[in-house]
């Protein structure tokens, strides 16, 4: 009797094990169905995207009417948007297809600055037709080299799941129809870049002269720990673990890390000058005993001390515990926008838990502030009457397109929400509406 019943609930062991394994593979197939499908669709809505894309190029250098032209580079931009979004959302993370979508970043940098500005007082340049001449015939080989792709997808069933797993895998056995395909469509357009395109005309080739501030002195890894010390405030003889950055970084770091009982922390400072990047402090923070305006303070007196300048802060914001602050330089009452700093404050002992310094180090430089073009109260009568306007200043920011433009900033009320408005002082015209966080609300 006993063995019987050992032998039954072997079996219903055995059956609940195979139903279990049946689901768990039922469900796995499910959600590669569901990749593959979604995969497929970015694929052919790219296909897509490029043949729209092709056409509408066309379109635009056939067009002589110059009110029809901002709206067709508005759509340009719009389709190159989507096609740029499908191309991400393809598994080629490990296949370099970097020049293709350069391409499409360009397209649409260019379309946009084309499409803003007023072509009446400012038409194309016989340099930007032929950019643009250039973007036609490149999007059209691109297309054509997708259309065969597409075919080929189509023609034989591929999946795109394999071409991730030969991707994963390094399988240069498998068959990499699709692989092969886009790697012809990379070199395609890498052909173009080098010798068609005109890049000084696209707005993206174009990088910042960044970091001009670090200079090429290198500090030695014994100053580079005291520097760690100070920043994570320890005792001088506290243990530190110190690397350096590989050959390759953007900009060559030293980071450092410490644990403690209750706290630990991480930071990179620069091997050229010892300038703090990056700052994080790990604790419990269960209480709040001072107020944001007295983080404020504590947040200003230890930038002060790091010798980061003359500040001025630009917005404030409180979660949970912790006080999170955001500085700009002020150069000459013009508060420095792209030079930003972020700070986090403990609230319960005003303890700062991280900085982030990143925009500063990379941008900061005594600049050449021009005199404004447009007068406080013309800028003011530019803003949405409906505001009513709490206080004003003047700043440098980045508009659209990246570049450094001189504007009025008028912080102001509507309703219960508060906005920034950005009015460009050269030419009046409104960069940006910000609308300013509000206080958590807690569910």
């Amino acid at each position: 009797m006993f063995r019987w019943i050992i032998i039954a609930l072997l079996s219903l062991t055995v059956i609940g094990v195979s139903v279990w394994g049946y689901q768990e593979h039922q469900e796995k197939n499910a959600i590669l169905i569901q990749a593959e499908n979604d995969y497929q669709r970015s694929f052919h809505d790219l296909t897509y995207y490029m043949d729209l894309l092709h056409d509408k190029i066309g379109s635009s250098l056939a067009m002589n009417s110059r009110e029809q032209l901002s709206p067709q580079l508005a759509e340009i931009w719009r389709i190159t948007s989507l096609a740029h979004g499908d191309v991400g959302h393809l598994p080629l993370t490990l296949l370099p297809f970097n020049k293709t979508e350069e391409f499409l970043s360009q397209m649409g940098d260019f379309s946009y600055r084309t499409a803003v500005r007023d072509l009446e007082k400012d038409p194309l340049t016989n340099e930007e037709l032929q950019t643009f001449e250039s973007l036609y015939e490149m999007s059209g080989e691109i297309e054509t080299e997708l259309r065969k792709v597409q075919n080929m997808v189509l023609s034989e069933n591929l999946r795109w799941m394999d071409v991730q797993l030969a991707l994963v895998n390094n399988d240069e056995q498998a068959d990499n129809t699709i692989i092969d395909g886009f790697k012809t469509v990379e070199k395609t357009v890498e052909g173009y870049s080098e010798g068609k395109m005109n890049t000084s005309l696209m707005g993206t080739s174009s990088k910042k002269d960044g970091y001009t501030m670090l200079g090429n002195e290198k500090i030695s890894e014994k100053d580079a720990k005291e520097k760690m010390i100070k920043l994570f405030n320890l005792d001088k003889d506290a243990e530190v673990t110190v690397s350096t950055s590989g050959d390759g970084a953007d900009i060559p770091l030293i980071s450092a890390s410490f644990q403690e009982e209750n706290r630990s922390g991480y930071a990179d400072i620069t091997q050229n000058g010892g300038y703090p990047i990056t700052l994080m402090i790990h604790r419990e923070v269960n209480e709040s005993n001072i107020s944001l305006y007295e983080a404020t303070n504590k947040a200003k007196e230890y930038l002060k001390k790091k010798e980061f300048g003359d500040l001025a802060l630009i917005e404030s914001n409180q979660y949970d515990h912790v006080g999170v602050f955001h500085f700009v330089p002020n150069q000459d009452d013009v508060w420095i926008y792209p030079d930003a700093i972020q700070i986090k404050v403990a609230l319960d002992n005003g303890d700062i838990l991280g900085f982030v310094a990143k925009d500063y180090v990379e941008n900061h430089h005594d600049r050449t502030i021009k005199e404004p073009k447009v007068s406080e109260e013309e800028a003011r009568s530019k803003v949405n009457p409906n505001l009513t306007i709490e206080e004003h200043h003047m700043a440098i920011i980045e508009d659209d397109l990246g570049e450094e433009v001189l504007a009025y900033v008028y912080l102001g009320t509507l309703g219960k929400d508060t906005y920034k408005i950005f009015i460009n002082a050269e030419t009046g015209r409104e960069e940006q509406v910000e609308k300013l966080k509000q206080a958590e609300i807690k569910y």
